[in-house]
């Protein structure tokens, strides 16, 4: 980990073990990792030169130093030794170790060092060591704001839990190095920047001063001069002595890690009138809202690059990026790492002694939305996504293993900025102008003046089907997320006519197609054969070999009308598909001869639409006659999948961008019949859920066979959230009045 003049590329596991009441949340529990050997083997391939990596308390010894358990630890290290892959690790990972101690326990820095050496002496020929990550964060969390256990908010515990942290690194430190001497200290902390409304600067400065105190503490500064020991000793009380301690027994860190998010910085506003109620808090003199800083229009935050010159500046300690990671649709995690790391280039070209990039959550991570104090299933896919069978490489995943090699990652979506660099990324009030002073280096608000520059011009989606309920959605999301795209109809170019789609593709060059045509009235096209097979099949076919022709990635939809109903259980993309009508036999079809003219196709059966965008849908059409006070009859004996439009397009997107091929089934989780989601529909919306009444779908006058279980499932991945998660945000994102 020497400086040679050029970035090195780290990866890092998502580990956390945090405790709330009695609960322990554990992060390698949700993501399988744990005992997954076959893992090491990916993140080797990825080029990553190091791995932070947990040997945690918690999990090693969760009942006593003296019954510590080293399987899985001993399995880890010793595949990561044979693969060449350099760990970092971890010891406490925003935890309050195990329920023996807790980072109020005066015990907790001795007991800790304790364990640092049994790592050591166990794994002597590891260098590189982050006893604790982040400790000032995890001090606030747990001392001061009452999230995390031991779940106090005052300043004294607030202090304590940090000297506890920062003197069980510095002992702990001291173990490792006496069994191995050449041990380094890595160091991580969030190092957000405060800013505010002129009324809140001196509470904006303190912040801001605070945020450094893990570093100090560590380097020996706090002294009687440093500008926190007033408030530290005389303001919440902490005994100088513990203070003092530190200056005498310096430990600095050997590379200082900053772990930088898109919402680390915040924004203190005293105008709590501008916000809602939930935001509103205070400090005992001033009342105020703590919120994002990029969330505020016009307020321009220092960036990361900013942030990491303040820290070499500070302290002349070799600085890296300890956590790169963005909770965010495909092509927002690609910018988020291309601008990262373009920073840390630029900073290493201006002399910065800056070490290293690390791709963090390289499997992701769970319910980091609500601060991993709940289970909700919320997950945000890192460079691999775990909701498959065996961890799945994302575009990330190419992305990381460029620049690992030091080679261009090109993809029209990075040509477009991310949505922090958006006028969209507002969701609060600008600070008067005349409020702003002009000086950038001051923790008030200043106005963010920049003119956004236009988008470059840059090779588009093509998205063919513009007037369907699909060829709208995906315009619109794309248009959401940045993506450029253009959308044409059949008047444009008649999928059936081979010269029409070679045409339209040569003259919009674009980087993949998304077909969203086709013929959909199921009942009809058993009448209709002969235009439901041109459309569904001949237009399919016909793009796939122009698509195929020109090396464009190419997605598609089919349905769950190519299956025959008679399975118990839902249907998985291996089943058989044997259709019963004559719409399923055109999807079939369709999927053989696309596989075969486009083999790296991306294929999705799907089921049962609803979307807050169009009027034509089941559930908006029922709550409609509901809203009236009208009966909606529905059929009782069949069992689908429903899927929300919005949740499909974006799936479908971060497939098409993670290269992804073959037959994928998507819809939401779970299954279902049109009665259950009538009612379930109608009780969300408060309407009567009584007026839907159920019948044999053979009385309801269906023209085509319809399979009595078309469930959908997956064995490739389960990329979509729950159906009655779906249905509330339909109602949230609803723009049309039912009523």
């Amino acid at each position: 980990m020497e400086s040679h003049g050029s970035l090195e590329l780290w990866g890092g596991v998502e580990c956390t073990m945090n405790r709330v009441g009695d609960r322990i949340f554990d992060q390698l529990a949700r993501n399988g990792h744990r005992g997954r050997l076959g893992d090491f083997d990916l993140f080797k391939n990825l080029g990553l030169k190091a791995l932070r990596h947990g040997v945690l308390w918690e999990q090693v010894a969760p009942e006593s130093l003296e019954s510590c358990d080293w399987a899985w630890s001993d399995a880890s290290l010793g595949r990561m030794r044979e693969l060449g892959l350099t760990p970092i690790v971890g010891l406490v990972h925003h935890g309050s170790g195990p329920r023996y101690t807790s980072l109020a326990d005066p015990a907790f820095p001795e007991v800790f060092a304790r364990f640092a050496e049994l790592v050591a002496t166990r794994f002597p020929w590891i260098e590189h060591y982050t006893p604790v990550n982040e400790p000032l964060t995890t001090a606030r969390f747990s001392g001061l704001y009452g999230i995390w256990y031991p779940h106090a908010r005052d300043d004294l515990s607030f202090l304590r839990m940090l000297v506890n942290e920062c003197r069980g690194t510095v002992l702990a430190m001291r173990a490792i190095r006496a069994v191995n001497p050449a041990a380094r200290l890595i160091q991580t902390e969030d190092l957000g920047f405060a800013q505010c409304t002129p009324r809140l600067q001196y509470q904006a400065d303190f912040e801001n001063e605070r945020r450094w105190l893990t570093f100090d503490l560590l380097c020996g500064r706090v002294r009687e001069t440093h500008p926190l020991w007033k408030y530290m000793t005389k303001v919440a009380g902490l005994d100088p002595h513990e203070l003092h301690w530190f200056a005498e027994n310096p430990c600095p860190p050997d590379i200082l890690g900053i772990n930088h998010y898109v919402t680390s910085n915040r924004f203190l506003d005293d105008r709590i009138e501008l916000y809602p109620p939930a935001l509103h808090g205070g400090n005992g003199r001033d009342r105020y809202v703590d919120v994002e800083a990029i969330r505020v229009a016009g307020v321009r935050s220092p960036a990361r690059k900013e942030i990491l010159e303040q820290t070499w500046e500070r302290y002349r300690i070799p600085v890296a990026v300890t956590e790169a990671h963005l909770g965010a649709t495909r092509e927002e995690q690609l910018r988020w790492v291309q601008e990262i790391w373009r920073e840390a280039n630029a900073l290493l070209a201006e002399g910065v002694d800056i070490r290293a990039v690390t791709a963090w959550s390289l499997l992701g991570t769970y319910d980091w939305n609500r601060l991993c104090t709940v289970e909700t299933g919320f997950y945000e896919p890192g460079v691999f996504d775990v909701r498959s069978a065996t961890p799945r490489p994302t575009a990330l995943a190419n992305y990381v293993q460029q620049l690992a090699r030091k080679l261009q990652y090109e993809h029209p979506i990075l040509e477009r900025d991310g949505w922090w660099r958006r006028e969209q990324r507002s969701f609060y009030p600008a600070l008067p102008a005349e409020n702003a002073p002009p000086s950038r280096a001051s923790s008030a608000a200043v106005p963010d003046t920049a003119h956004p520059q236009p988008a470059k011009a840059s090779r588009p989606l093509l998205i063919l089907g513009k007037r369907g309920t699909l060829g709208h959605a995906f315009a619109r999301i794309c248009e959401e997320r940045n993506i450029e795209a253009i959308a044409i109809s059949r008047e444009r170019a008649d999928l059936a006519v081979p010269e029409q789609i070679r045409s339209a593709l040569s003259e919009l060059k674009p980087w993949a197609v998304v077909n969203a045509t086709g013929y959909v009235r199921v009942d009809d096209a058993e009448t209709d054969r002969e235009r439901c097979f041109r459309e569904n099949v001949e237009g399919a076919v016909n793009t796939a070999q122009a698509c195929f022709e020109l090396g464009l990635p190419y997605l598609t939809f089919s349905s769950d009308l190519v299956f025959d109903g008679r399975s118990e259980n839902a249907y998985l993309e291996s089943h058989e598909p044997r259709p019963l009508n004559v719409y399923g036999a055109s999807k079939l079809e369709a999927e053989n001869k696309i596989r075969a003219a486009h083999p790296s196709a991306l294929i999705i059966r799907t089921s049962s639409f609803f979307g807050p965008w169009d009027r034509y849908n089941f559930v908006f059409l029922a709550l409609q006659k509901l809203a009236a006070g009208q009966i909606v009859h529905v059929p009782a004996d069949l069992r689908i999948s429903p899927t929300y439009v919005p949740d499909l397009v974006h799936a479908c997107l971060d497939l098409l961008i993670d290269q992804e091929s073959g037959i994928w089934h998507l819809t939401n989780l779970g299954t279902t019949t049109w009665e259950e989601l009538a009612k379930s529909a109608a009780r969300i919306a408060g309407l009567d859920a009584g007026l839907v009444e159920s019948r044999p779908h053979g009385e309801l006058g269906l023209k085509a066979a319809r399979p009595a279980n078309s469930a959908l499932d997956s064995e490739r991945a389960r990329l979509m959230p729950g159906l009655e998660a779906s249905l509330l945000r339909f109602f949230s994102d609803l723009t049309l009045n039912y009523k």
